[in-house]
């Protein structure tokens, strides 16, 4: 009985401690938050309590646990002091994995809170999102390695593993070609600044914009909202278009067809005028002009501007749709006719 006592209370107290020591960590990192706003630091850092419990949990079970003397835990104390090893180094990297984390999106954070320039904000943000996804494989491949050596088999055999390591990569390296091809096209994405997140795509005659980009495959949003996922070496072997690269802004053009008769010049008046009163039309250029011409009809090509394609899409359709519902009511005789008047009979020989 004394004994299962020791034992709730070194688990009691175990947890106790820890949780105190955690909430005094917690209530510094609120504190100092409160009064560094201008920084996010301190409140991100906030999400490692969880990982924070864990590790002092395990640490101070590690040393308290053989105070119970537990005949149960004394005949296993190997095992028992092995699996609390086994934790306290996934906790670790879990803590230094969430650490990292707050470090870099803080420092993204007020990079993004000073910059003007969205577009390098966008660049930024793709690096650090590819940059905590190589933090986050690496911590955790050390992790496992570190976890592993802590079997003795897998150190009696080191040596070995070490003198076939050559060998052993060289298989890999021609087994893994395609995701080897993928991981350093992220990178190329990544720091080469050929697509960012949020960037205007077209992809396979598919529009959309980038939602997600990992070390493997890259996410396209399309207006429809599907998402078409492509691997990012598409991007590196294959021509695309970046309708963001050097900035958002884009130009669009709609067709018109009409009658010879066409009032131009009265349409590119109410052409101006509407556009004085569309929300999405940017401002910076707007032309309307007749470009082509056939015996049945004429080409009218109206040019509108606008902040993204988004807004350009939305643009273009309202001007198609205010240009033929006012040619519709101000002038019909100028809308394309059908000739269906009947040939003249030829004459008999």
């Amino acid at each position: 009985m004394e004994n299962l006592l020791r034992l709730v209370i070194v688990l009691g107290g175990s947890a106790a401690v820890s949780l105190a020591a955690v909430r005094a960590a917690d209530l510094l990192a609120r504190k100092a938050d409160a009064r560094h706003p201008e920084t996010p630091l301190w409140g991100l850092l906030r999400r490692c309590r969880t990982p924070l419990y864990v590790v002092l949990f395990t640490t101070l079970l590690g040393w308290t646990f053989r105070a119970t003397r537990w005949a149960p835990l004394e005949e296993h104390a190997a095992a028992v002091s092995h699996l609390l090893v086994l934790c306290l180094i996934g906790g670790g990297a879990w803590l230094a994995i969430r650490v990292a984390a707050a470090v870099v999106e803080s420092s993204y954070t007020r990079y993004a809170g000073r910059s003007r320039d969205v577009a390098r904000v966008r660049r930024v943000h793709t690096q650090v999102t590819l940059i905590m996804r190589v933090v986050s494989v690496a911590v955790g491949v050390i992790a496992a390695a570190v976890a592993l050596v802590t079997f003795p088999a897998f150190r009696a055999v080191g040596t070995s593993l070490l003198a076939s390591a050559g060998i052993i990569g060289i298989v890999a390296g021609v087994a893994a070609q395609s995701t080897l091809g993928n991981l350093f096209a992220g990178f190329q994405i990544a720091f080469g600044d050929m697509v960012r997140l949020g960037d205007t795509v077209v992809v396979d005659g598919e529009w959309g914009v980038v939602e997600e980009v990992t070390l493997t495959f890259l996410t396209v949003r399309t207006w429809d909202e599907r998402r078409v996922t492509l691997p990012v070496s598409y991007f590196t072997s294959r021509p695309f278009e970046n309708w963001s690269r050097g900035g958002a802004e884009m130009t669009g053009t709609v067709f018109v067809h009409c009658d010879h008769t066409v009032p131009v010049s009265r349409m590119r008046v109410r052409l101006r005028e509407f556009l004085d009163s569309c929300p999405t039309w940017d401002g910076r250029a707007w032309d309307l002009a007749v470009t082509d011409t056939s015996p049945t009809c004429v080409t009218v090509r109206a040019l509108v501007t606008a902040k993204d394609a988004d807004d350009l899409w939305t643009t273009r359709c309202a001007v198609r749709e205010e240009l033929v519902a006012w040619l519709s009511r101000e002038h019909p005789d100028a809308l394309p006719k059908v000739v269906t008047a009947q040939a003249e009979a030829l004459s008999h020989r």
